[in-house]
């Protein structure tokens, strides 16, 4: 079974006051801009905001979630309802940095560092594709519905496997991106919804026809 006990057993206030991270300052960086895509594969950068809620026989909890994600730079962070960060996720250069609870910890591989210090079974390799609804060579679909966009998938390479289930869908930057999605590995359910998702370009690669967009990157912080 999966074991989450170091987030869903810890008591919220007792985590809130032992916390030193806050969210207050991160935002996409300078020389990333909004565009329009017409497909999720035309965006080489995105940025996402929304909720993961996890669920276990024991535990269920449910946390904010921001993802940006680069050709370089992957930073995930989850906060609380009051805009605190529990978790930040840092890959760039090779490397992954966690900092969780005050402390930090490095390794070069993200899924096995979170699983390590956390107890967390997120898979956080292949979640950049599956929130885009995108599969990767390894997946195998089990259906697509009428607009060829993928319904089901699991990871037959993995033990146990993940299952995904692509539940709903909507536009976002000009592309269909998935809305609600639900992973299920052995007792354990994830459950992710997506908020907002915007396509990002550099600036000085953007096109300079409309499908720039004009409006701020959203950031991390509670709005």
């Amino acid at each position: 079974m999966n074991n989450l006990s170091y987030i869903t057993k810890t008591p919220l206030l007792l985590l809130l006051l032992s916390l030193s991270l806050l969210s207050a300052c991160t935002t996409t960086p300078t020389n990333l801009v909004p565009i329009q895509v017409d497909t999720v594969s035309q965006a080489k950068a995105w940025e996402m905001r929304g909720k993961l809620a996890v669920k276990t026989p024991k535990d269920s909890f449910s946390t904010n979630l921001y993802w940006l994600h680069t050709q370089t730079k992957s930073e995930l962070k989850l906060t609380t309802m009051l805009g605190t960060t529990v978790l930040s996720l840092i890959t760039e250069h090779g490397m992954t940095r966690l900092e969780v609870d005050g402390k930090t910890y490095e390794h070069h591989d993200a899924q096995q560092l979170l699983t390590r210090v956390t107890g967390w079974s997120i898979p956080v390799n292949a979640l950049p594709l599956w929130i885009t609804g995108q599969v990767s060579p390894d997946d195998e679909v089990s259906s697509f519905d009428k607009k060829n966009r993928p319904v089901s998938l699991f990871t037959p390479l993995e033990r146990p496997p993940w299952r995904v289930e692509f539940l709903t869908w909507q536009h976002q930057s000009g592309a269909q991106v998935p809305r609600l999605l639900q992973l299920k590995r052995g007792d354990l359910r994830l459950k992710i919804q997506v908020n907002e998702w915007q396509a990002l370009a550099n600036s000085e690669q953007a096109p300079t026809t409309n499908h720039v967009r004009k409006n701020t990157p959203m950031n991390a912080s509670t709005r």
